[in-house]
């Protein structure tokens, strides 16, 4: 019984080392063939990862650009500033007028 079933072991990884040893070997031009093909496909496959790259790259450019492109809110509040900053400078002017006529004025001290 033993001598049975060692020899159906035996026989089974027979068989097991036979179906591995079934798959076709290439020869080396077979293989180098092989190597050139995979090679196309993963250079195939770079460049379009990189035509994608560029392409997003290019739109996200443009989207910057447009962003960065003067707005209607943007001139308001630049036309706003710029009147707040002549308002305040009319009026320091008006304070300087104002200093100048006083000191021009004569005044009269009263004694006591």
């Amino acid at each position: 019984m033993t001598k049975v079933l060692l020899l159906s072991g035996v026989l089974g990884m027979m068989s097991v080392t036979a179906q591995a040893s079934d798959k076709p070997r290439l020869t080396l031009s077979q293989q180098a063939e092989q190597g050139r093909i995979d090679s196309k496909k993963t250079e195939q496959t770079q460049l379009e990862k990189a035509r994608k790259a560029a392409s997003d790259t290019s739109s996200r450019e443009q989207e910057i650009i447009e962003r960065q492109e003067p707005g209607e809110w943007q001139q308001q509040q630049q036309q706003k500033a710029q009147e707040q900053f002549k308002e305040r400078e009319s009026r320091a002017d008006k304070y300087l007028r104002e200093a100048k006529e006083a000191a021009a004025k004569e005044r009269k001290i009263e004694e006591k």
